[in-house]
């Protein structure tokens, strides 16, 4: 898990997400061009909340996404989602 110095503000959380499948279950190997984004990642920031709503993620919690939710960001050369805690379907 990264160590970011960016925090997040109100109910925002910055995710790392998991590295696509390189392989199907057969084992056939599959390119970059036909590679699924990943739904899944590892929470690595979060804001503080809103006012009347705490956050109920937590640093280093997994969690399950949706296929196009937050936005694409890079610190420090690597690649995070940023998103907001309600885009968020599931801890694992």
């Amino acid at each position: 898990m990264s160590k970011i110095d960016v925090k997040p503000l109100h109910d925002r959380v910055i995710v790392e997400p998991a590295a696509a499948e390189e392989k199907t279950a057969s084992g056939i190997i599959i390119p970059d061009t036909a590679k699924e984004k990943p739904q899944r990642g590892t929470i690595i920031a979060v804001g503080s909340g809103k006012k009347d709503e705490p956050m109920t993620v937590k640093v280093g919690d997994s969690v399950l996404y949706g296929k196009y939710s937050g936005t694409e960001i890079q610190i420090e050369g690597k690649d995070y989602l940023i998103m907001r805690e309600s885009d968020i379907f599931a801890v694992i």
